[in-house]
């Protein structure tokens, strides 16, 4: 399975972004997919995840209000809103397929990995 993230660029701050992430092949249906970032010199973050069906949303704090999480399982795809950006929202993106239907906060719930897309906010 190989992912396609995309939407990202650079933007200033407050302003909004829609990132994009697509499955090469239809095997995501059943299983939770998420947005991860890295900032540079950081480790690798949970932003946020959604379930299979995309009854349950899961978010990081740090993003809780500004960002929503949402899917189309007819396109085998994840998207991720991203409202009010600030320069601390500044990363590489990336969405992941995860091991079950309902999502985790970490690395080892995920196992399949798109490329990222990177976002950059500037004050």
């Amino acid at each position: 399975v190989q992912l396609q993230a995309s939407g990202g660029g650079l933007v200033q701050a407050g302003d909004s972004l829609r990132l994009s992430c697509t499955a090469s092949k239809r095997t995501n249906s059943n299983n939770a997919m998420a947005w991860f970032r890295q900032a540079p010199g950081k480790d690798r973050e949970f932003v946020a995840t959604i379930s299979w069906r995309g009854g349950s949303t899961s978010y990081a704090d740090s993003v809780k209000g500004r960002f929503t999480i949402s899917r189309d399982n007819t396109k085998g795809a994840v998207y991720l809103q991203m409202t009010s950006l600030t320069p601390e929202d500044t990363a590489i993106y990336y969405c992941a397929v995860g091991l079950r239907s309902y999502g985790g906060h970490t690395k080892d719930d995920y196992r399949y990995w798109g490329q990222g897309t990177l976002v950059t906010v500037s004050s």
